[in-house]
């Protein structure tokens, strides 16, 4: 891997609010990287305020939006919520129709078949709003670029209010309103926030409309807070701000979703990462394996008991999912060897009998062995379907759309995406996709990297220490978990491999074996690197800092993400 220490904090704002806050020095340099040089900026970062919210209504179309609504509400015509069948769609779903049915009762959801339908609004969500006299479709997460859809919906008599995140293409569909703040012709301050966001601000300003206290939507905000973590969108400003009191949602008043959820971890309280990691999983499961309408009743259930049963089938779904792509990602690997691609500039793959539900994540997989960007395809009825992953620094949206020619349809974001093609089309994408990213990639993408935020002695670690880095949470891109340098180490003699196959290694490090500065160290997928530190001699490790907690002890580890 390769290392890129991040520049060195300016030392008189860092010694300065190390002195304003009472803090460690290297505590106050992590801010001071991340922008947050004074003391009103800091009380502002570690304790975010819901009144800082932008006003909704700066966000193009969101008054004729908020109007359109109410004239439903008004006349009695009966709404229908769609959404795409991923983590940041279906808490979409739930939220808008939640809040909606909170006032108004005509209110019903739509989850589009994966296999089926596939990705975003199609022909058949709109024959079935239709059929059942709905005379207005609130799309979340999906419809910037639903042109043909919209059209089809207007041609019966059904108006569109879109709330997407994703970008549009050269033109949008003539829907009544488009609520996307990336948006060319959107003011709105801030444009990162994700499907779920869009839909939150839309939920805000009928709320301002009606004169209704902001208070009413913050069992909301877990459901927004699993959003923005489980779509990686930046953890800065607004999307800040929402996960921060999300996440204090989730672990002081859960909705009986996520309490059956959480009443199956042994953790007292749950942080980003762990929503990322163990909530937004089961979610999308549900989307991968069955159908998102699964997800979308857990997340909106009543009662406990009904919640446990829902996320008792989702947890199998779960356990299906990891088997499957367990096994689909040894099959890919085992066809890059085989068509000796292991040499190219980027990963294209396909099988047709690979599970569509999981080949995001066979996508993310593969890059962990061969770091370069990736797409994933299966055959979907007629056509084929792909994921569409990069690597840090390239841009796969603008790959792909250099490919268009071979490409039915396709949507995303830098770092991921989704298509859909002609079989006939497949090996031309192929060898076009490697064309452009040959052409296109940096030298430096092409290793992984990691962004270390400062050097750290190992003595100025301490649960005090340890007590502000969590204050810093919510984490994720933007305000990423701080990675320290420790040059000169060594390990006490305990270094070991463990799990299955000796994929992890375990040490207890320090910096001098006379010191009682010690502190066990856990590397995943580390265990080839247990002969570079058990020889006596010294080397450098890049880590995080957390918490491990066995047998009822909790201590400080130190997570290592490479040694050098």
């Amino acid at each position: 891997m390769r290392w890129t220490l991040k520049p060195i904090p300016d030392s008189n704002k860092q010694q300065q609010l190390a002195a304003d806050l009472n803090i460690d020095p290297v505590l106050a340099g992590l801010l001071v990287q991340r922008g947050i040089d004074a003391f009103a900026k800091a009380k502002s970062f570690f304790r975010p305020s819901l009144k800082e919210l932008h006003d909704p209504f700066l966000m193009a179309d969101m008054q004729v939006a908020v109007e359109r609504i109410l004239k439903a509400v008004e006349h009695g015509e009966n709404i229908l919520v769609y959404g795409d069948y991923d983590v940041d769609g279906t808490t979409s779903v739930a939220l808008m129709s939640t809040f909606l049915k909170s006032f108004y009762p005509q209110v019903s959801t739509y989850i589009p078949d994966r296999y089926e339908e596939g990705y975003g609004v199609s022909f058949q969500g709109i024959d079935y709003a239709a059929d059942n006299d709905f005379s207005l479709i609130i799309a979340l997460d999906c419809g910037v670029k639903a042109i043909d859809k919209v059209a089809y919906a207007n041609e019966k008599g059904i108006d569109f209010i879109i709330c997407d995140h994703h970008r549009p293409g050269k033109h949008l569909p003539d829907a009544v309103a488009v609520l996307d703040p990336k948006r060319l012709d959107c003011d709105y301050p801030f444009d990162e926030l994700c499907g779920c966001g869009v839909g939150f601000k839309l939920c805000q300003a009928i709320t301002i409309t009606k004169g209704w206290d902001f208070e009413v939507l913050i069992p909301y905000l877990d459901l927004v807070a699993t959003a923005i973590g489980a779509d990686i969108v930046p953890m800065v400003d607004e999307n800040r701000i929402l996960a921060y009191h999300g996440l204090h949602v989730i672990n002081t008043c859960p909705r009986p979703g996520f309490q059956a959820i959480i009443s199956q971890l042994n953790k007292p309280s749950l942080t980003s990462t762990d929503v990322v990691f163990t909530i937004a999983p089961r979610i999308n499961a549900a989307g991968r394996m069955k159908h998102g309408l699964y997800a979308v009743e857990l997340l909106t259930a009543e009662d406990l008991e009904t919640a446990v049963t829902l996320a008792k089938a989702i947890e199998q779904n779960n356990t299906d999912r990891k088997e499957t792509d367990k096994w689909i990602t040894d099959a890919a690997l085992e066809q890059i060897i085989c068509n000796d691609e292991v040499e190219g500039f980027s990963t294209v793959v396909y099988d047709p009998e690979w599970h569509k539900g999981v080949i995001g994540i066979v996508a993310s997989r593969l890059i962990e062995t061969y770091y370069r960007p990736t797409v994933v395809f299966t055959k979907s009825g007629d056509k084929l379907a792909a994921s569409v992953r990069s690597v840090k620094g390239f841009d796969v949206y603008n790959a792909i759309e250099q490919c268009s020619e071979f490409i039915e349809q396709y949507g995303g974001h830098k770092y991921a995406a989704g298509l859909t093609l002609k079989e006939e089309n497949y090996e031309s994408f192929k060898n076009r996709f490697e064309e452009v990213v040959c052409a296109t990639i940096k030298n430096q993408d092409r290793t992984e990297e990691i962004t270390i935020d400062l050097q750290l002695p190992l003595n100025s670690i301490s649960p005090k220490f340890y007590r502000i880095l969590k204050q810093m949470e919510p984490f994720g891109p933007g305000n990423m978990s701080p990675i320290f340098l420790t040059k000169n180490v060594v390990d006490t003699g305990y270094a070991r491999p463990v799990g299955q196959d000796d994929k992890h290694l375990k040490a207890c490090i320090t910096s001098d074996k006379t010191s009682t500065d010690r502190f066990n160290a856990i590397g995943f997928n580390m265990g080839d690197k247990l002969n570079s530190i058990n020889n006596d001699q010294s080397f450098d490790i890049a880590y995080s800092i957390d918490e491990n907690t066995w047998n009822n002890q909790t201590s400080l580890q130190l997570r290592l993400r490479d040694i050098h």
